[in-house]
């Protein structure tokens, strides 16, 4: 746990779907965190969750809010504003899975509430605890291009968004915060293949100020799944898979050419380079660092700030791709 030690901060979970379910345990395994209660509308996932955990179970919300203090919400995102803006006003510290809203105004409504009361607010982009990232961010030196592919089968849960919202947000979150440089261009296209009203192929390109181009990839129409980021930059090229928190570095060290009897070719030599890293449960490093903002005072590992940026950027190429798609029909 970063910090000093702390006793236990009595926390909660609302939405005890795929991602909930994750919360749960992660809050059952950390010693610093008391898991007292959980909260669903469906009371028979509800109650069976409750068992395998100990957690008290409540079909209602609002009744968590004198039994814990600090709460995970994961419930679809077309609720996140409400139930966030309900534990806030309630002065509970809220970690909400990401997106924090669809809609600019209303996070900064949420926001200004959680500055307000003294309270964190933490938006969860679990890639972000990805230790592979941590190592990656030592090795950067001026990024010339990255290229993020985030791919997979489709998955009838996420039934409220499309994949810019669920998937290719973490990309744009992740590359903002690697280049630390101001978006000027973005170009984005998708397409739908099994939803009716929200995209599921996307593909942006985003242009910095400092020169270096991103070019990202998000599918849920990909029978394979895929979690990669690759970073080419003056002196190597890095390629990192999410998945197996594994990172690889390219360096070039030789260039000649080769005369044959009746050919001349060019033979260029590196080495690969494997970054340790040492590997841990991605979720769970986001609610240690939850608790300790909380109990410690521990910096947040982004600002209100940097949030915005990130949904104000995912929130224009999910306009972008609206645009085109409706323009072909």
């Amino acid at each position: 746990m970063e910090g000093r030690e702390m006793k236990p901060i009595k926390v909660g979970v609302v939405g005890i779907g795929h991602m909930g379910k994750y919360h749960v345990k992660c809050y059952h395994d950390i010693p610093e965190a008391g898991l007292t209660a959980i909260a669903d509308v469906n009371t028979e996932i509800l109650s069976n969750v409750a068992k395998e955990y100990g957690a008290v179970p409540y079909a209602d919300y609002s009744q968590l809010y004198d039994k814990v203090e600090a709460v995970s919400i994961a419930v679809p995102t077309r609720f996140h504003y409400q139930v966030a803006r309900d534990f806030l006003n309630a002065g509970i510290h809220v970690l909400l899975e990401k997106p924090i809203t669809q809609d600019i105004k209303e996070a900064e409504e949420l926001m200004a509430i959680a500055q307000k009361n003294n309270l964190v607010l933490q938006v969860g982009h679990v890639e972000r605890f990805n230790a592979a990232i941590w190592e990656l961010k030592k090795v950067l030196n001026k990024p010339l291009f990255v290229e993020c592919r985030r791919l997979g089968p489709f998955n009838t849960r996420i039934d409220d968004a499309g994949v810019v919202l669920d998937l290719l947000i973490h990309d744009i979150d992740i590359v903002l915060n690697l280049i630390n440089s101001a978006v000027v261009e973005i170009h984005a296209i998708g397409t739908r293949v099994y939803s009716q009203e929200h995209e599921d192929i996307a593909n942006v390109q985003i242009i910095f100020a400092n020169g270096c181009i991103a070019n990202l990839t998000a599918s849920r129409a990909t029978e394979n799944k895929i979690r990669t980021l690759a970073i080419t930059q003056p002196d190597a090229y890095i390629f990192l898979d999410y998945a197996e928190q594994d990172i690889h570095i390219h360096r070039q060290t030789t260039g000649n050419y080769i005369l044959t009897h009746d050919t001349v070719g060019y033979q260029q030599r590196s080495v690969i380079e494997r970054v340790f890293v040492h590997k841990d449960n991605p979720l769970k490093l986001e609610l240690f660092h939850f608790l300790s903002c909380i109990a410690n005072g521990t910096k947040p590992l982004t600002t209100p700030e940097d949030d915005l940026t990130a949904l104000r950027i995912t929130l224009s190429v999910l306009e972008q791709i609206k645009a085109r798609i409706l323009c072909r029909r």
